[in-house]
């Protein structure tokens, strides 16, 4: 008897599947995509945890936008195996773009990566796992996706409870001269419309307050076909797409990346009439000097990128706006670099993001000659971020006495005493509050404005629910 028993729970322990640890690098792309991994995981029986301890199988998912974000890949690899040392029967992939770029080479430079998974590798991965446990080592999947690969995501596999990604198009057939997401996303690809409303409004019968339509460039929207955007007006399909997903009754909508050379004025137009699309557009311009534009291959001069600025400031509510920035790009002039900086105190931006240029192996950019010491480059990034705070300490300084929409997301990692949660324009509000509003849209009127956040009282709560 005792032997049956044993033999039992031997046969019951060989047969468990192993607990997988995921850990994410770069965009909300990289979350999604985490998100399904953990789904297709989870429905196949697999154990996911919290830590790289617990784990037999460590997935890295990785960004290679820049550099120093892939150097950091290979020093995780480093530390994850030291942290499990001698236990050698832990299995380590390395997934997303630095999979997708790298390939082969990955083994390279770490030897002892097992798997080595594609950005359209996703739903396969726990077939990999278990070839890597069958003895199978260096597994490579740079494949397609498959035609019937899922975009589902379990509601336990989100990283929020309130607010949800979705992507709507993956890739990007730009070809900025600097920019490595063609080579390591591919193309272009839109998912059909209806199976983003379905899923909108799935998240809205879960309890979901905000969703966001997720993508490389968002409003280069373009279904294969028109299913889910009859009745909808609109000169583009992503305009469309925004009044098929408003029309759901989602509380808040937001969306990004959005690529200024297919910025349509209907999408403010779309804005301006449905009050649960949020007040916030990300735009990025990169450069304010048309030279400099032109080398980056933007497809857009300065003057166009105005003019797309002048009709989100028209907008009949005050829209946010946020942007991206590269300083030192091979070839910036002082002159290049003083008309972005003209630029970015002319368009008043709530925020941005400013980036040193560095190469990167496989672009365009990487054949140029970088003309910029990196000492020029600090000096240009310092100046542009002094430039950046003085618009926006002005601008974070008007929202004081104002009152504010707020999801309320978690507590505040400040003060236990203290909520947090975002606006409808995008800004990081705090406030004091019990733990009770979590997943509650509340109203709280600004007292005081912090460098990167607000801070206020709580009003009410919200009738939006």
């Amino acid at each position: 008897m005792i032997s049956d028993r044993l033999s039992a729970v031997t046969t019951r322990f060989e047969t468990m599947k192993p607990r997988v640890y995921i850990e994410t690098f770069g965009c909300q792309m990289n979350v999604a995509d985490t998100e399904r991994a953990a789904t297709g995981l989870r429905s196949s029986g697999y154990d996911l945890c919290d830590s790289v301890d617990e784990a037999d199988v460590v997935l890295l998912n990785t960004c290679s936008v820049r550099e120093k974000a892939e150097r950091k890949v290979y020093t995780r690899i480093g530390e994850v195996r030291a942290a499990r040392s001698g236990k050698q029967d832990v299995l380590v992939g390395v997934m997303g773009c630095v999979a997708q770029l790298e390939g082969a080479s990955v083994f390279d430079h770490a030897p002892s990566v097992d798997m080595v998974i594609g950005t359209r590798a996703t739903d396969r991965i726990p077939l990999l796992i278990e070839r890597a446990r069958g003895g199978e080592r260096k597994l490579l999947d740079l494949d397609e996706r498959g035609e019937t690969d899922s975009w589902d995501v379990s509601p336990a596999e989100r990283h929020s409870p309130h607010v949800a990604f979705i992507p709507i198009i993956e890739g990007c057939n730009k070809f900025c001269s600097f920019c490595i997401v063609p080579y390591s996303r591919g193309r272009e690809r839109s998912r059909p419309a209806s199976e983003i409303v379905a899923e909108v409004k799935n998240l809205q019968a879960l309890g979901y307050k905000e969703i966001q339509l997720i993508g490389q460039n968002v409003n280069s929207y373009r279904p294969r076909v028109d299913d889910g955007l009859e009745g909808f007006k609109g000169a583009t399909p992503f305009c469309r797409l925004l009044r098929a997903v408003a029309a759901t009754g989602m509380p808040r909508i937001k969306f990004t990346t959005s690529f200024p050379r297919d910025f349509h004025p209907d999408i403010v137009t779309a804005i301006d009439e449905n009050p649960n699309l949020c007040d916030w557009i990300h735009l990025p311009v990169q450069s304010g000097s048309d030279r400099i534009l032109k080398l980056m291959r933007r497809g857009h001069t300065r003057n166009d990128y105005w003019q797309r600025i002048e009709r989100i400031k028209s907008s009949s509510r005050r829209l946010a706006l946020t942007s991206d920035i590269i300083v030192g790009f091979p070839g910036e002039t002082d002159e290049d670099f003083c008309q972005t900086l003209d630029l970015v105190r002319q368009c008043e931006y709530d925020s941005i993001y400013i980036f040193k240029y560095s190469k990167r192996a496989g672009t365009p950019a990487a054949n140029f000659t970088d003309t910029v010491p990196e000492k020029e480059k600090t000096a240009r990034f310092l100046a542009l971020e002094e430039a950046q705070r003085k618009t926006q300490e002005r601008i974070y300084r008007s929202y004081v006495g104002r009152t504010l929409q707020v999801l309320v997301e978690k507590q505040s990692t400040r003060s236990e005493h203290d909520l947090s949660g975002h606006s409808t324009c995008n800004k990081v509000v705090n406030f004091a509050g019990d733990r009770s509003l979590e997943g509650e849209i509340v109203n709280v009127t600004v007292t005081a404005a912090k460098t990167n956040s607000l801070y206020g009282a709580l009003v009410n709560r919200s009738a939006v629910e």
